[in-house]
């Protein structure tokens, strides 16, 4: 039994060749147990290594990697490991080979990323022998059927070849692709790299021997391509397809945005079709879709038989297939067929409403009952509990006048063709002006009817907004106009709702600044976002710089590192409100991301900055970054729950309950219930509020704390 490797290390020393490389192979040997004693002579061999006339320089190098190895030394012996090329067994299954080709993968991965970010003349070059390396092991995963693993790895490393090459030589091409998309979407935190892989999976899904159009659509949604979705639809109805056609339109409603779809809509009307054009439609910036449109397609189908009729006995001509396309594209089918549901199966207990509004006489549970009744009641079209306490809702006054009357536009969502005639007596008149009040709630709830499908309305909207000379009427009218315009980056209406900011008008202001933000919701505008932080930094009303705030922030919706430049800018700015501003953006540019660099920053300035609004928005934001992972928020938040500073106690409530809302998340709840008897009113307040999102439709068995009276 050896208990020295000196004198294998004295041979070294020798000058026969041949003694050298005995020695390197025995200790190679040894070098687990005698690392230590090599570890005095490791500069021996470093120079058997650079001696390029030196037959075994390989194995030399190899030798001093695990003396490396074992010293802790981790780049060192990665670069002796690549310099002993074919020696190092990428298929050895020692501790220090998976160590090795860990650091090597990483060490790869980050030339990767550092050149994928740089122009094409300053990328760097990457050590052949680190690729090969890599190569190796790639198809190790790949003779292991180890397919997963193959597909996490390439897009760690950036090499949509192996990605692609993976998919394709796995076993089950179907399973992987629907595997690499989740992956993309929950996982992939630059956009611009994940918009190359979506190509990728875009070209894969349509050469599959039945192309997979529903998945394909999708993936066209992220990559804001909705040319090519409309071809798409052409092609499936020239085939005949037409059950398959139909079935993306509806996905196509619940996804995209109103610009996307209207984009969709005209493709379709000027491409390969010969209609001229649908009756009552706005410009394109906006989604048709008229009464006009709805009670003709009426006379030739039922809702919902466009997927479950019977096989016509000879196909429809090519304009009653585009005018079906663009009826479920314009969300009139889809919103007809939810709004009928709701009303069916509406089963609120009315009960609850008037023991609530028993219980406590003061004004804010007044505006409380209201906004309760309205979310018990929302889409159902049942104003019953309004109807049988009209004295007691004649009390709400000034602004508590304006949430009454804008919550009929949340018990009324969807109810578009009667919205206004339903709404007439709370709309401004000619002839003889009403309270502004209602009227400005009248606007708005026109706007939360028609939340993210306009079409007429908007251009209602917008007259209502050019003629209105109150300040409180403008305020519900901007408010409305930008629900109902959300997403499409009109520039009429844009126009309009800069007009208003521009005004100074506090009231009117902070509305504008909002609705601003929803018209160009993810649009990443330069000259909106120019526009507004430029106001804002010259503005005096802090309600015009509130509206701005969250406005600026949803303009950048989904943009993740695209919106860093704006964020820093944001962050630095000496004005709370815009620093504020700059927490909000990341939380809507990151959104479902659960993006490691965002939620750093956030946490930084949850416990840095000097203004407790700031804090207390950082950690708010939390809660929509890591939304899609829910389980992740109470162990994040945790420590910050237990804060001394109230604000920040507040935002860990709130980011619990935008983060698990719906979710009846025990380790959320089991936070927040010491919170609700925190010494700090508005932290109660934030608790209770957070209770309420994390148990919504959740019942005593899923959630047995649902029923518990918290007083």
């Amino acid at each position: 039994m050896i208990t020295s490797a000196a004198g294998i290390i004295s041979l070294l020393d020798e000058e026969e060749p041949q003694l050298k490389e005995f020695a390197l192979h025995k200790l190679n040997a040894v070098v687990n147990d005698f690392w230590a004693e090599i570890s005095e002579s490791v500069d021996k061999i470093e120079v058997l290594y650079e001696d390029e006339g030196f037959r075994s320089r390989q194995f030399a190098a190899l030798v001093a990697s695990k003396v490396f190895y074992h010293l802790g030394a981790f780049e060192e012996s990665l670069n002796y490991a690549l310099g002993a090329g074919d020696l190092f067994n990428v298929n050895d299954n020692s501790e220090y080979v998976e160590t090795i080709i860990a650091k090597c993968i990483d060490h790869y991965t980050k030339q990767c990323v550092e050149n994928a970010d740089l122009p094409e003349g300053e990328k760097k070059p990457i050590d052949q022998r680190l690729e090969g390396i890599v190569n190796k092991m790639f198809q190790r995963c790949l003779d292991d059927h180890k397919y997963k693993q193959a597909i996490g790895i390439a897009l760690e490393t950036r090499r949509l070849d192996i990605f692609e090459k993976t998919i394709l030589e796995s076993n089950d091409v179907p399973g992987m692709l629907a595997y690499s998309l989740k992956l993309c979407m929950s996982l992939m935190q630059n956009k611009q790299f994940r918009n190359k892989v979506l190509r990728v999976l875009v070209k894969i899904y349509m050469n599959l021997e039945k192309p997979d159009f529903i998945n394909v659509c999708q993936c066209l949604i992220f990559l804001d391509d909705p040319q090519a979705v409309s071809d798409i639809l052409e092609k499936l109805v020239k085939e005949d397809n037409l059950l398959m056609a139909y079935q993306i339109c509806f996905d196509l409603y619940e996804s995209a945005s109103q610009q996307f779809l209207s984009s969709v809509i005209q493709n379709l009307r000027t491409v390969g079709t010969p209609i001229a054009s649908v009756p009552g439609s706005t410009n394109t910036g906006t989604v048709p879709g008229s009464e006009k449109d709805s009670d003709s397609m009426e006379t030739e189908e039922k809702p919902g038989s466009a997927l479950v009729g019977k096989t016509p006995e000879a196909s429809p001509e090519p304009k009653d297939q585009t005018l079906k396309m663009i009826k479920i594209l314009s969300g009139e089918m889809a919103i007809e067929l939810h709004l009928q549901f709701l009303i069916r199966n509406n089963n609120t207990d009315l009960m609850i409403l008037k023991n609530t509004k028993d219980a406590v006489r003061n004004s804010v549970c007044h505006t409380a009952t209201v906004i309760a009744n309205s979310f018990m009641h929302c889409g159902t079209t049942s104003d019953q509990f309004l109807r049988d306490n009209l004295e007691w809702l004649a009390r709400a006054t000034n602004w508590a006048k304006f949430t009454a009357t804008a919550s009929l536009g949340v018990i009324h969502k969807g109810h578009e063709k009667e919205a206004l005639q339903l709404m007439a007596t709370y709309l401004p008149k000619d002839t003889s002006p009403g309270s502004a009040y209602q009227e400005g709630g009248g606007l708005y709830a026109l706007g939360l009817i028609h939340a993210n499908h306009g079409g007429d309305i908007i251009d209602y909207l917008l007259n209502q907004l050019k003629n209105a000379s109150n300040d409180i009427v403008r305020h519900g009218g901007s408010l409305g106009l930008g629900l109902a315009a959300m997403g499409t980056a009109r520039q009429d209406v844009y126009d309009l709702l800069k007009t208003n900011l521009y005004q100074d008008d506090a009231v009117t202001g902070e509305a504008a600044g909002l609705a601003l933000g929803l018209v160009m919701l993810g649009s990443k505008n330069a000259q909106a976002i120019e526009d507004m932080v430029g106001y804002a930094q010259e503005t005096q009303h802090e309600k015009i710089l509130r509206g701005l705030a969250v406005g600026i922030a949803l303009v950048m919706y989904g943009r993740m590192e695209e919106a860093d430049a704006l964020i820093e800018s944001l962050c630095r700015d000496k004005d709370p409100i815009l620093r504020r501003s700059g927490m909000y953006t990341v939380a809507m540019a990151y959104c479902g991301s659960g993006n490691n660099k965002a939620i750093r920053r956030l946490l930084h300035v949850a416990v840095s900055d000097v203004n407790d609004d700031v804090r207390r928005a950082a950690v708010e934001s939390l809660g929509f970054i890591l939304f899609r992972t829910p389980e992740q928020c109470p162990s994040v938040v945790s420590l910050l729950s237990e804060s001394y500073n109230p604000h920040v106690r507040y935002g860990a409530a709130m980011a619990l309950g935008i983060c698990c809302a719906g979710t009846g998340n025990k380790e959320a709840i089991n936070l927040l219930e010491p919170m609700t008897n925190d010494p700090v009113n508005y932290v109660r307040q934030g608790a209770l509020i957070a209770s309420a999102l994390i148990m919504i439709q959740q019942t005593e068995i899923t959630c047995p704390k649902v029923s518990k009276q918290i007083i």
